[in-house]
């Protein structure tokens, strides 16, 4: 289904379930020892999307649908993204920020599985479904916030500065934002208009991070399509490229860069290298192997 200028969803569908199936991913790093993230796999059986759950049983495997891209492949590509972004907020808490701020949280269990310094707030942004969903599981699951979390259910194309405020959100002491997979799915002004948001909410020592990628076109491609077709034969119907905006939009590095903060850009083959991995020169990462992942520091 194609976005729509209000749209709403829950996490079984629309941009929902994208952040059902970042989560299963994560379920495959998590059984390959490459995370620690033990709530991602009952998360995601929670949902109960049928595809999903197929797969983490094991009835489907992903190189059924893309030869090149297997489980093991699966896990170390999210491995590589979340060590991304844990490590943008274990940074910021060693040099003291004690503000963290998830964008776009889905079935992020950061504020549950990390270990944050005594009196840590995290907040946690997301639609009102989501963010219901999420508390009550973990609640069932009996899990304890390993800091402050404070769920702030707002869509982020509303006034969430404000509602981040109302729930105790410190703008005069630095945070630490992260944006995971969230930038494709807004529109070339929402993204200008979050990063505006982010800066005008950030002390000076405040980090973000985030990634890009260069040609968001590369979704519609032969590729992605074909892979798109073979999902559904297995009952799979999200169609990344109705999610998404593909209108060109601001190099985040050159805004960022441009409002006082200091970008540091890794690049996807850096990136795997760096931990520890093979990156795949078989073509099986597609557009994603010009992908870049960001953190920056505010001056």
């Amino acid at each position: 289904m194609a976005r729509t200028e209000n749209d709403s969803w829950d996490l079984a569908s629309s941009v929902g379930s994208t952040a059902t199936m970042v989560a299963a991913q994560r379920v495959l790093s998590n059984r390959e020892g490459l995370i620690y993230d033990p709530y991602a796999e009952p998360l995601v059986r929670a949902v109960g999307v049928d595809f999903f759950v197929r797969a983490l049983d094991g009835e489907i495997q992903l190189d059924d649908v893309d030869p090149r891209f297997n489980m093991r492949r699966a896990a170390e590509g999210m491995a590589v993204r979340t060590r991304h972004f844990d490590t943008l907020f274990t940074d910021a808490t060693a040099a003291g920020v004690r503000q963290a701020v998830i964008l776009a949280a889905g079935l992020d269990a950061r504020a549950y599985r990390l270990a944050w310094p005594a009196e840590t707030t995290v907040y946690e942004l997301d639609q009102p479904d989501v963010i219901a969903f999420k508390g009550e599981t973990m609640a069932r699951l009996g899990a304890e916030p390993a800091a402050v979390r404070k769920a702030v259910a707002i869509d982020l194309r509303d006034d969430w500065p404000k509602a981040l405020l109302d729930n105790g959100f410190d703008p005069t002491q630095p945070t630490a934002w992260i944006a995971e997979g969230l930038l494709i799915y807004l529109p070339p002004e929402a993204q200008d208009l979050l990063f505006d948001r982010i800066d005008e909410l950030s002390a000076p020592g405040s980090r973000v991070a985030t990634e890009h990628i260069p040609d968001i076109s590369a979704f519609s491609d032969d590729r992605s399509q074909l892979i798109a077709d073979r999902l559904k034969q297995y009952g799979h119907d999200i169609e990344m490229s109705e999610l998404i905006y593909h209108d060109e939009r601001n190099d985040v590095v050159d805004y960022l860069t441009g409002h006082g903060w200091d970008v540091t850009a890794q690049s996807m083959r850096d990136a795997y290298a760096a931990n520890g991995f093979e990156f795949p020169e078989d073509g099986a990462m597609g557009f994603f192997a010009d992908m870049s992942y960001l953190s920056a520091i505010k001056r």
